[in-house]
């Protein structure tokens, strides 16, 4: 939502700045995310002083003046205003400048006499229309001054963004009415001039009403919420007065006519959207709310040509649909320069409807965009008699007929009780029931005191979104200012409802994973997928992925392609989400998984590092990379339970197996990767389903014995104070015996001063005897207190060689 500083200030009388207006709005309403001064044009233009002023020997009407702009050197700059004078200050062009009605400035010589830039009037700054004498300032300012430091001229957009439960807030009515509230001011619609022709009370009818001869009605119920009309006759369409235009170009929109502009000018002023017809263009004349018929097609002010479909709402004439209701006016009537009467549309919309036929046509306007969040159906009256009334301003015109209101009318919402020990409770401060009283008024809210724990609230009609107490408490913690709560540690009452177990499995897997240096993602659950054994989304957001995924890893593959196109080689990646198979019921069956995807470097690169290409590929992350993780992933989602890796079929590396039971595997992931990508490798495990149960059926409750997780807590470790003592040992291994199993035997037998044992290398081929391989590992030791002797780690490694020889049958290699 675009919004003008100065439109602001003629609904509320402030005095804050551009910029604390910002902090304002964002602290208390909605975030701004841009604040843009609109002229920028003005830029170049500096304070100058005249320091010296004398006639021109050759004109009668010019002056000589030297000029100091704060470049430390008098500027010679020939004058043609009779107003200059030796020591005043005046805003000044220098050579170079681009003007606002696209004069450039340039070094010249006028009358025999240089000029090196020019001395300019409110005309030529484009603040007014005095030509007749320089613009002359009284400030304190030295000169070179940027001129809009010390003259805030013209007006500052502030770009907002609009949440989608705040339809009120798309127009300067709904953000004034914050505004006022902040700052005790008080709010009143802008003063139009001319703007005060008498509009006749509207007749109210449920489905049909006429406007002298002309018919309006709506054929059926649901169409439309409220529907509104009035003639103005006698208008002359021409260019908009300049004020007009001034607004509608602070907010980014263009001006078209003064009929248009002014129809435009409501809808962001009040958040009303307007139409004119063209009454000259209407067949009958008449006006039918109705549903659009087999075949019909119309084209739009855009000049596109459209085709219509039964479950869309037009407006028609006697013959044919002249609007696509809440959403764009035909072309057919639309009002151009030969237009005397209009016939003049105000209406309320159904919010599901616009929703649904904008995205059928496939193109959206601000029109569809507030009738698709909601405009308040108390509205249009207002609305309708703002419109005509600028119109008539600006266009000239009468109202001779009553406008007419079709308007079944709507049930008012109950009031709401907001208690004060409830407030407390919520927001942890005490705040009576007369502040929260004061609060919700000052916003429009209808807050009368019933006791002193008790007020009885009645929301606006703008105010859609309030429907339970929870809202108003929220209000009242905006309106007071969510920096005047305390923002210490308070003591409270711990719940006695336990987390769910499932919440706690992943919170636990989450935290090992990203201990092990993997980045969480959380992308959508969507994927192309195919129709056979997917499960489709009936409305998706993306018709290129309309299926809901069955792993995890379909989805973290591409977010890897989209590193690597990017230029990211290393990625650590991991997801903890929901994947989906299909089932001979309605509901699919869902399944919360464990993703992981690693590819390139162990770790980061060091300055330190080899350059060698053997280096290289012995720092790369390969398949034992991923067992491991695989390992990790399986011994915290299924603790207290045997984690057993097994070989994988049918394209799998591994297989995870828990208590025997498989729940995941490893596998080399193909990826659309460049050249000079390493390979991919992914890990799943099943962490089980997700609980569809209906929480309630049949008036009984489903109903699940709370798991109270069990509390460990590790013991301190200081951080190390002694170097480690690393040394590498080569075994021949039988084929049969797993690198698991070695490194559980030297675990074993090393005792507590073992602080690391990883595994560097694996080699099987000459030199190496048959049905054995060579694996290398190094253990690093380190004692708490002092340095381990070369001594005590020779004893080391023999006692681990001579354990691992006695019970798996490993020797130490030789050769």
């Amino acid at each position: 939502m675009n919004v003008s500083y100065e439109w602001l200030q003629a609904f509320v009388p402030f005095n804050v700045t551009p910029a604390k207006l910002r902090d304002l709005i964002t602290s208390r309403v909605a975030t701004v995310d841009e604040l843009v001064p609109l002229r920028t044009d003005l830029a170049p233009i500096v304070v100058a002083r005249v320091v010296e002023a004398g006639a021109h020997p050759d004109s009668d009407h010019l002056w000589i003046t030297k000029v100091d702009a704060g470049t430390g050197t008098l500027l010679d700059v020939v004058c043609g205003a009779p107003n200059v004078k030796q020591g005043a200050l005046y805003p000044f062009a220098p050579t170079g400048t681009t003007m606002p009605n696209g004069l450039k400035i340039e070094k010249r010589r006028i009358r025999g006499q240089t000029s090196n830039g020019m001395l300019c009037s409110p005309r030529e700054l484009g603040l007014g229309e005095d030509h007749d004498g320089i613009l002359e300032l009284s400030v304190d300012a030295t000169p070179g001054t940027p001129f809009l430091r010390i003259m805030p001229v013209g007006d500052t957009r502030l770009v907002i963004d609009v949440a989608p439960n705040r339809p009120d807030l798309l127009s300067h009515l709904g953000f004034a009415r914050e505004v006022s509230a902040a700052v005790d001011s008080p709010l009143s619609l802008p003063q139009v001039e001319g703007a005060s022709a008498r509009i006749p009370d509207a007749t109210r009818d449920r489905a049909k009403g006429r406007i002298g001869k002309i018919e309006v009605r709506v054929e059926e119920d649901g169409l439309v919420r409220r529907y509104m009309a009035v003639v103005i006759r006698g208008i002359r369409v021409g260019p908009s007065p300049e004020w007009l235009v001034r607004r509608l170009t602070a907010i980014g929109s263009r001006s078209i006519n003064n009929v248009v502009d002014a129809t435009n000018y409501v809808l962001y002023e009040l958040g009303q959207p307007t139409h004119a017809f063209d009454l000259a263009k209407l067949s009958g004349p008449s006006v039918v709310v109705r549903r659009a018929r087999a075949g019909e097609r119309i084209t739009t002010l855009d000049g596109s040509d459209r085709a219509l479909t039964d479950a869309m709402t037009v407006i028609a004439d006697g013959k044919r649909p002249q609007a696509i209701a809440g959403v764009m006016g035909g072309r057919d009537s639309e009002v151009s320069e030969s237009t005397t009467d209009v016939l003049l549309e105000v209406a309320s919309f159904d919010p599901q409807r616009t929703r649904a036929t904008r995205r059928t046509l496939g193109f959206s306007t601000d029109a569809s965009y507030r009738f698709e969040r909601g405009v308040d159906p108390a509205l249009p009256p207002t609305a309708l008699a703002r419109t005509a009334q600028i119109i008539v301003a600006v266009a000239g015109g009468r109202v001779d007929d009553a406008p007419v209101d079709i308007y079944p009318g709507e049930q008012l919402p109950s009031p709401m009780a907001l208690r004060a020990s409830r407030v407390r409770q919520v927001l942890g401060e005490p705040i009576s029931a007369d502040d929260s009283a004061v609060l919700l008024r000052s916003i429009g809210f209808d807050a009368r005191v019933e006791s002193a724990d008790v007020v009885r609230v009645m929301p606006p009609t703008w105010r859609s979104d309030i429907v339970r107490e929870t809202d108003l408490i929220e209000e009242v913690a905006r309106l007071r200012g969510y920096d005047s709560f305390p923002d210490e540690i308070r003591p409270f009452r711990a719940c006695n409802v336990p987390d769910d177990p499932q919440w706690l499995l992943t919170r636990r897997v989450r935290e090992s994973l990203v201990g092990a240096g993997l980045l969480e993602t959380r992308p959508m659950p969507f994927v192309a997928g195919g129709p056979e054994g997917f499960v489709r989304v009936a409305n998706p957001l993306n018709e290129n992925e309309p299926y809901l995924r069955r792993e995890v890893l379909d989805t973290l593959a591409r977010r890897a392609e989209y590193n690597l196109s990017q230029m990211h080689a290393d990625i650590r990646l991991f997801e903890i989400g929901s994947v989906f198979m299909a089932t001979d019921v309605a509901m699919p069956r869902e399944e919360l998984h464990v993703g992981a995807l690693i590819m390139g470097r162990r770790q980061p690169p060091h300055f330190t590092d080899p350059k060698s290409d053997e280096f290289a590929r012995a720092m790369t992350i390969d398949v034992w990379d991923a067992k491991a993780l695989a390992e990790l992933i399986a011994g915290e989602a299924f603790r207290g339970t045997t984690i057993s890796i097994e070989q994988g079929a049918e394209g799998e590396l591994w297989q995870i197996l828990a208590g025997g039971v498989p729940v995941g595997g490893v596998r080399a992931l193909a990826l659309d990767a460049p050249i000079w990508a390493k390979p991919a490798f992914g890990v799943e495990i099943s962490l089980g389903p997700v609980d569809s149960t209906a929480v309630a059926a049949a008036g009984t409750h489903a109903y699940r014995t709370p798991q109270y997780p069990s509390v460990t807590v590790g013991p301190f470790r200081p951080l190390p104070t002694q170097p480690a003592s690393p040394f590498d040992i080569s075994l021949l291994v039988p084929d049969g015996v797993r690198a698991a199993d070695i490194e559980k035997e030297i675990r074993a037998v090393s005792g507590d001063q073992l602080e690391a044992v990883m595994l560097v290398d694996e080699y099987a081929g000459d030199k190496i005897e048959s049905g054995h391989r060579s694996l290398a590992w190094r253990l690093t030791f380190r004692h708490p207190e002092r340095t381990i002797t070369a001594k005590e780690i020779e004893g080391r490694r023999t006692n681990v060689l001579r354990h691992l020889e006695k019970t798996l049958n490993v020797r130490a290699r030789t050769t």
